[in-house]
């Protein structure tokens, strides 16, 4: 398992996890953040996504022994782009790290992003972005 920088380390250990979560992390990358809340979670279970697909493929090689045991799972989609697939249920935690959707880089793509998370979570979920609980989002 690749071991967590320093800012992803702060990052995690801000986040309101807890036993049997569903986490989604936007923008998941080679997917070290996702197993690090994998392994604090337990019985739960971490989608991670990105739209590069080259990251998916890094995520899901560091990965087998979390996505065997059924804790994560990858999908190769952008934020914008993102949709539910049949049978998943909505998610405890929105996770994302640099972003650009989301952080404001990209607005026309955040307001699609939004949107989308917005229909994934469940109805007391959290979203977080760069660490901080983002209370205020934009109007889809």
């Amino acid at each position: 398992m690749t071991a967590l920088s320093a800012r992803l380390r702060g990052i995690l250990d801000r986040l309101p996890l807890a036993p049997g979560m569903r986490v989604l992390e936007v923008g998941c990358g080679p997917g070290a953040l996702a197993r690090a809340i994998a392994a604090r979670i337990g019985d739960g279970h971490v989608l991670g996504i990105d739209r590069s697909a080259r990251a998916i493929a890094q995520a899901v090689a560091g990965s087998a022994k979390e996505i065997a045991a059924g804790t994560v799972s990858y999908r190769h989609v952008a934020v914008e782009d993102f949709v539910m697939e049949r049978g998943d249920a909505p998610f405890d935690l929105i996770v994302a790290v640099r972003v650009g959707a989301l952080d404001g880089r990209h607005p026309e793509a955040g307001a699609r992003a939004w949107s989308r998370l917005i229909a994934a979570l469940a109805p007391k979920g959290r979203v977080f972005v760069d660490g901080v609980e983002a209370t205020a989002r934009p109007k889809p």
